[in-house]
């Protein structure tokens, strides 16, 4: 009887001993998410060999999850242009859904100012081919709920959650609701916003006699406050210096939050996707209500917030314990090598039936401000690979990309790894971005890194 006890006892211990081990190394186990910025895709990435390139698709590969932006639409042209879009209108050859599948990614978001380029038609067939794929999207839908869901992702080590919304968008996509007597309107999650002017009373009291000999049989609008004044659209309010404020709108605000807080409950990790051109100052400086959406978003139950849009890299700020990456820049850029594009493009630059994209392309930069063909800027970027154990942020990998700034329309626009001198340029000005977040980040081995507290 003693003997048996005696088995029993070490059997016990033999089982608690494996259960302790088994939760210490979850607790130790690594998982990677790994986080690009637009992607806009209208050429094959497989055919290509180049040491540089395979290597960094190798980073992606090896992630537990790799998400990026999908910021183009894949269809046959089986629908017409809209009035306006996001830019250039994007389309891309259906196959090449399975290209980012091929190079490593598993989500992308689909909320951003190109979702409605060619209507809804095109936007379902795009979803129809990504799912076809094996990708996970969110973003869009066929109502307004539809397109604020998460979507989930299961792997061995966690569940996975994405949400998608952009607060940049020609304002015939964005999805609406339904009282139930007509059908809801289909398009992307909305993140809408507010600008206030504030400007001196010097110019305030100008702006005020110009609106009054510009407009002078406009009614007084009811309930005007002296100090606020409304000009084509635009709020000004009188104030001692010049100064822009932005705010989220409360109901979207609301929405996508309780959307956070239940996906937080039901899956390990929760990553917002924003696409947001809108700047403060200058491009590379986020807007006020993206920091402040951010910031709700973590405090909601967010794990990380990854922005895109203005084509740039913008800082890194870690609020919280956690990321927020405010604009990871391009990952692909091919948007010169699109097979076809409407008519209103190419009247834009009063260029007849003879000509072509390439006509177009070179009619577009010669005129550009932005100067995405001029500028490197537009060209360099990060991989951010993060880690965590268990809930904690273990540390970030940014990995320096360039897109073959100043080469051939036929070859920039596809990433590859940069060489070490490259690299240290990229992450240094990262840095400097990141330093107003107060965030810090290394030059090691020729990457940029982060660690936790």
């Amino acid at each position: 009887m003693i003997k048996f006890l005696r088995k029993k006892k070490i059997i016990i211990f033999l089982i608690l001993l494996v259960i302790f081990s088994f939760k210490a190394k979850a607790k130790d186990e690594v998982l990677s998410i790994t986080l690009t910025g637009d992607s806009i895709i209208t050429r094959k990435l497989s055919v290509y060999k180049e040491p540089n390139f395979l290597k960094m698709i190798e980073i992606i590969r090896s992630s537990d999850v790799a998400f990026t932006n999908l910021e183009t639409l894949f269809h046959d042209y089986e629908t017409y242009p809209m009035h306006k879009s996001g830019g250039t209108y994007m389309r891309s050859e259906p196959e090449l859904a399975k290209e980012l599948k091929w190079a490593g990614f598993d989500m992308v978001s689909r909320a951003n100012n190109h979702a409605g380029d060619y209507g809804v038609l095109a936007m379902n067939l795009t979803s129809k081919y990504v799912r076809e794929a094996g990708l996970v999207e969110a973003g869009v839908g066929n109502s307004l709920p539809e397109a604020r869901e998460a979507k989930f992702i299961e792997t061995s080590k966690a569940r996975i959650a994405l949400i998608s919304c952009s607060s940049t968008f020609p304002d015939h996509i964005r999805a609406g609701k339904t009282r139930g007597d007509i059908p809801p309107r289909p398009g992307i999650n909305p993140l809408r916003f507010t600008i206030k002017y504030l400007i001196p009373e010097k110019e305030f009291n100008i702006l005020k006699k110009i609106k009054k000999q510009l407009i002078s049989l406009e009614y007084e609008r009811e309930g005007e406050k002296e100090n606020e004044l409304n000009f084509f659209g635009n709020k000004f309010i009188k104030a001692e210096k010049f100064d822009i404020i932005t705010e989220p709108n409360p109901e979207d605000i609301k929405e996508i939050s309780a959307v956070v807080k239940n996906a937080s409950r039901l899956a390990d990790y929760v990553i917002v996707s924003f696409h947001s051109h809108e700047s403060y100052k200058k491009r590379e400086i986020p807007a006020k209500f993206i920091v402040s959406f951010a910031h709700v978003m973590i405090d909601s139950g967010a794990d990380i917030c990854v922005g895109h849009g203005p084509h740039v890299l913008r800082g890194i700020e870690i609020y919280k314990g956690k990321p927020i990456f405010y604009s990871l820049g391009n990952f692909i850029f091919q948007n010169e090598t699109l097979l076809r594009l409407p008519y209103e493009n190419y009247e834009r630059y009063k260029l007849g039936p003879e000509h072509h994209v390439a006509d177009f392309n070179d009619a577009r930069y010669k005129n550009d401000t932005r100067g995405f063909p001029s500028k490197p800027d537009y060209w360099e970027s990060v991989i951010a690979v993060t880690e965590w154990k268990g809930e904690k942020l273990y540390k970030i990998k940014l990995y320096p990309i360039t897109l073959g700034f100043g080469k051939p329309r036929t070859v920039r626009g596809r990433p590859f790894l940069t060489d070490k001198k490259l690299s240290e340029k990229i992450i240094e000005r990262l840095k400097k971005l990141s330093a107003e977040f107060g965030t810090k980040i290394q030059f090691q081995n020729g990457i940029g890194l982060i660690k936790s507290d």
